[in-house]
């Protein structure tokens, strides 16, 4: 890449980003049919099944409806953030992947060419502050929409969004002990390895939940929606909008899914390793193949988002941000403090060693804060014998 000519390095970044971005789009259209085919299939039902073969060509339909649906303005709204906000919920997406290694590397005319946009070696902040520009979309949305709903689902949004983001960043930080000191996404998927058991989200397991949760959060999805909650607030922060604002709020949820499970999958589960399967080939084919590897964890981690969504209910606010601060956030910085002490004491030698302690110590760390949340729970108090009874007598008084 260092003897690249800038000539060649501009055009193969150009077609990159090219490819790249129609690849997520179509990664939309895929994912809204599999969300309601899969949903359909654990509910016993059948799911969109008249357009299209097996209801293929329902996204298209869905976004020509869209396209062609009434743009309507309220005059009660703020009316520049209100059009702002649906593209900065957008385009933090699109810009995250950026740094996101999608495979190895192929071989053309002579040049080695990255199979990623942009291999900058602070990748994982770039995706941090990235990542907490989202917020403002979805805050300003809110604001600018002037109704009391779509300001309430803000709130929580912005609240849900700030609490797990600690555990975010905080979920990573054992991950940057163990991998030499980068924060460069190809390099902690290349140290990880081909085999599963090198990976780190064995050695990691508990970082590895948290943030897995916290990204669930991050992207307002069951059992973390708050702040759409249709049962509550109508539909949360995008009340007000509809025809192609609506649907880039709605292509923002599912690409902000697709960029996070190709980031947990960089940086838990081996990139695209996978037993050495990644270096079968010529130069073109084991590049391709790594892609190919990529492409399905990142797909079967989409499957977790859906099966999640459609198997657990929805959190009471209390339950989210008890979860996230009193749960989340303590097993987060266990993590960081044991892997710490035990890879010293072991001499950097035993990554065995600092996956059990981390599992272990996690352990601990949930079973006291569970045990002190009992003890602190006010027990609700009894009914006397001699507390007054409501009689229908008394009812009629009342009336």
């Amino acid at each position: 890449m260092e003897n690249m000519p800038l000539l060649v390095l501009i055009i193969s970044a150009i077609v990159k980003i090219v490819i790249i971005v129609h690849l997520l789009l179509i990664g939309v259209m895929i994912m809204i049919w599999a969300e309601r085919r899969v949903s359909g299939w654990m509910q016993d039902r059948l799911g969109p099944n008249r357009v299209g073969p097996q209801g293929l060509l329902q996204p298209i339909a869905d976004g020509l409806k869209f396209m062609f649906k009434e743009d309507i303005i309220p005059d009660h709204v703020d009316k520049p953030l209100y059009v702002l906000a649906p593209a900065m919920l957008l385009v933090p997406a699109l810009v995250i992947v950026a740094v996101v290694p999608f495979g190895s590397s192929i071989t053309l005319f002579g040049y080695e060419i990255l199979l990623q946009i942009a291999d900058i070696n602070i990748g994982i902040l770039y995706i941090l502050a990235i990542t907490s520009l989202g917020v403002y979309g979805v805050v300003l949305g809110a604001w600018a929409s002037n109704n009391k709903y779509s300001l309430l689902g803000g709130l929580r949004s912005s609240a849900q969004m700030i609490s797990y983001e600690l555990t975010l960043g905080l979920g990573i930080i054992g991950i940057l002990m163990l991998t030499g000191n980068t924060l460069s996404l190809r390099t902690i998927a290349i140290e990880q390895g081909a085999y599963p058991w090198h990976w780190n989200f064995l050695i990691h397991f508990p970082a590895f939940l948290a943030f897995t949760t916290a990204m669930f959060a991050e992207t307002n999805r069951l059992p973390f929606d708050l702040a759409e909650a249709e049962q509550e607030l109508v539909a949360g922060y995008h009340t007000e909008y509809s025809s192609m604002k609506f649907a880039m709020f709605f292509m923002a949820e599912y690409m902000n899914m697709i960029v996070g499970s190709a980031v947990v999958v960089t940086l838990f589960l081996g990139g695209w390793h996978f037993f050495g399967l990644e270096n079968v080939g010529g130069p073109v084919w084991s590049g391709l193949i790594s892609f190919g590897i990529f492409f399905v964890k990142t797909a079967i981690f989409l499957f977790v988002f859906i099966w999640v969504r459609w198997t657990l209910p929805r959190f009471r606010y209390d339950q989210l941000m008890n979860f996230g601060w009193k749960f989340l956030l303590p097993v987060a910085l266990t993590s960081i403090v044991v892997t710490g002490t035990l890879w010293i004491m072991t001499g950097s030698g035993s990554r065995l060693v600092v996956g059990i302690g981390n599992v272990v110590a996690a352990f601990i760390v949930v079973s006291i804060v569970a045990g002190l949340l009992v003890m602190n729970k006010t027990p609700e108090p009894a009914m006397q014998n001699d507390d007054p009874q409501i009689t229908p007598s008394a009812l009629d008084a009342i009336e």
